[in-house]
């Protein structure tokens, strides 16, 4: 989402190159993109060459390139690189004096504020272990996982500070927490001295607020041995069932996570025979609108990371609203929005657009759940200028591990696009036995953006990592060019009567229908068939639809035995985690009550 536009010109033809010839050219010696062979783990891996050694690395090179330009936009704040920085070193200080060092777990909890990258780069800086914590999570959520991980220290907004502090006593290895932004001044801790263990302490009476940033003195970088294999984030997975598990990566991780979003970019330049933009020739800085939460994968790894490697401004939305969105679009000229399908299809059918001056944005990337094909042309219809663009990835993948965009998209708009060149995949049979081409499987991955395990959960740990390859629980395929197109989540599949029905296929089918915005497919016990599909659907404004249009409608696209026997038509928007994925407990609550 952050790299150059990848809008053809008008002489281009595609593909001029297969998949195949376009990995070849740009890893060839010399290329930027050029590989290498790493000992990961006591395996051979292929990694990118030019790949940061670490996140270091990134916040180094990040200040020197772009330190006077404006890097986080929030409300009235604005901080540029170099005062990022600053702020990020002074933390930095204040954690080490804190008893912060290399390994300890510094845990985040906050909503998007710029607090948030500064509390995670300075962790990184320590060499300690960044753990982003899930904000939307309960007091005893928030809780586990700063026992779970063993966090140190804990960063906090005033929201997570109200819900934790009745729990601090459970919490032993808890030393300090730093709440930004308390709520109500009297409930705000005023020192670091105050309360017993777990001391808390207010965020501005260390570095002060984003104002100042700029004025604060500079600071060497801490002195600390890193290496590309050392610990570097701990994210909680978001699992709609189930206790969070911590994914433990490493700056490689990152690294290669970095890299691959650039080279997706680079491919259709490539794939088209068309040379890479010059960087330099650029007049405009990129500019991000941030919808989706800091502490998922995609908001850290992908977005944060890469933002400090392109020297993106990011545009910070507190909660998601479509028409404050496009009004920072057309403010701050943003060329980058998205983040899941529904906010791609709600700044589309937005009443308001029109409105507003849209001009400006270049790229509508999402992921994190099924995108209607149709979605692919509506994104060209609304804004010209932007190439649609999606992938797959996951908390354990470090973010998005395949990328889809440009033309390969629109000729392919159910996939999710090929893996990167340094990673693998192979759909298996329920004895981990690869599959021929097309059928469909659970999917398997490799590469140096896999994480190294689950924190503190060996059983688990072995169960889902074998034999250097990460089980994904998803139902997948992939075709003869290596593209991949996800079925469905292994758990979700239902199966009515002896047959197999995949919830996300009759998703993909309700989207077509021009008058659904989302949908959700879950199972409903039976006594004879064992299970049944039903299905939750919201209309986009102003659409109309009947329960019975709409099964006709899927009655016509696949097999009977496949159509949902009650389709709901529901106001509001589905039940969703942070990363877009439906809560499909939630979701079957929801049908029950409406039902």
């Amino acid at each position: 989402m952050n790299a150059d536009t990848a809008a053809p010109t008008a002489a281009a033809t595609w593909p001029a190159l297969t998949l195949a010839q376009a990995h070849a050219a740009m890893t060839a010696p010399g290329q930027p993109f050029e590989m290498a062979e790493a000992l990961i783990a006591g395996r051979t891996m292929r990694v990118w060459k030019n790949a940061p050694p670490t996140l270091r690395d990134v916040f180094v090179n990040s200040r020197a390139a772009f330190g006077g330009q404006t890097f986080l936009v929030y409300e009235s704040e604005r901080a540029t690189f170099e005062a990022f920085a600053r702020a990020t070193l002074a933390f930095a200080e204040q954690l080490a004096a804190m008893g912060v060092v290399k390994g300890d777990r510094v845990g985040v909890a906050m909503r998007n504020l710029p607090e948030w990258p500064v509390a995670v780069l300075a962790t990184l800086l320590l060499g300690g272990i960044a753990t982003p914590i899930n904000a939307w999570g309960t007091g005893p959520e928030l809780a586990y996982c700063l026992a779970d991980s063993g966090a140190k220290v804990a960063v906090v907004d005033g929201e997570r500070w109200d819900r934790l502090q009745p729990l601090l006593v459970d919490l032993p290895a808890l030393r300090q927490v730093v709440v930004a932004r308390p709520t109500t001044s009297a409930d705000a801790p005023d020192s670091p001295a105050s309360g017993a263990p777990p001391k808390s302490c207010r965020w501005d009476s260390l570095i002060g607020p984003t104002a100042g940033w700029s004025a604060l003195p500079d600071r060497p970088l801490p002195v600390v041995d890193l290496a590309p294999d050392d610990d570097a984030t701990l994210l909680y997975t978001s699992g709609t069932t189930g206790a969070a598990k911590g994914a433990l990566g490493t700056h490689r991780c990152s690294g290669n996570t970095l890299m691959g979003g650039a080279f997706s970019v680079a491919r259709s330049f490539v794939r088209r025979g068309e040379p890479l933009p010059d960087p330099a020739a650029r007049t405009t800085q990129r500019a991000l609108l941030l919808a989706i939460p800091f502490f998922h994968t995609t908001g850290c790894q992908v977005i944060l990371f890469g933002a400090l490697q392109s020297g993106t401004k990011l545009v910070l939305m507190h909660r998601w609203d479509p028409e404050a969105a496009m009004a920072l679009i057309q403010a701050e000229r943003i060329t980058s929005a998205g983040g899941v399908p529904t906010i791609a299809w709600q700044l589309i059918e937005h009443p308001a657009r029109a409105q507003y001056d849209l001009s400006s944005l270049e790229s509508v990337s999402y992921g994190g759940a099924p995108a209607s094909a149709a979605l692919v042309q509506r994104i060209g219809e609304a804004f010209p200028k932007a190439q649609p663009g999606t992938g797959w990835g996951m908390t354990e993948t470090s973010g998005t591990f395949t990328h889809h965009g440009a033309e390969d998209y629109v000729h392919r708009p159910d996939s999710a696009g090929p893996a990167m060149p340094v990673a693998e995949m192979k759909i298996a049979d329920d004895d981990g036995q690869s599959l021929p081409v097309g059928e469909v499987g659970e999917l398997w991955v490799r590469g140096p953006n896999v994480v190294k395990r689950y924190w503190n959960k060996p059983e688990e740990t072995a169960a889902t990592f074998v034999d250097g390859w990460l089980r994904t629980g998803d139902l997948a395929r992939l075709d003869d060019e290596g593209f991949l197109t996800i079925v469905d989540r292994k758990k979700d599949m239902l199966i009515r009567g002896g047959e197999n029905i995949y919830c996300a296929e009759v998703e993909a089918v309700l989207y077509r229908h021009p008058a659904v915005m989302d949908a959700g497919v879950i199972g409903q016990s039976h006594a004879t068939l064992g299970e049944e599909p039903v299905a939750l659907v919201t209309l986009k404004p102003g659409a109309a639809a009947t329960e019975a249009e709409l099964r006709a409608f899927v009655r016509s696209q696949i097999a009977g035995f496949k159509v949902p026997v009650r389709i709901l038509i529901h106001a509001d928007p589905l039940p969703r985690n942070p990363t877009g994925k439906l809560m499909k407990k939630t979701l079957k609550l929801l049908f029950e009550t409406l039902a």
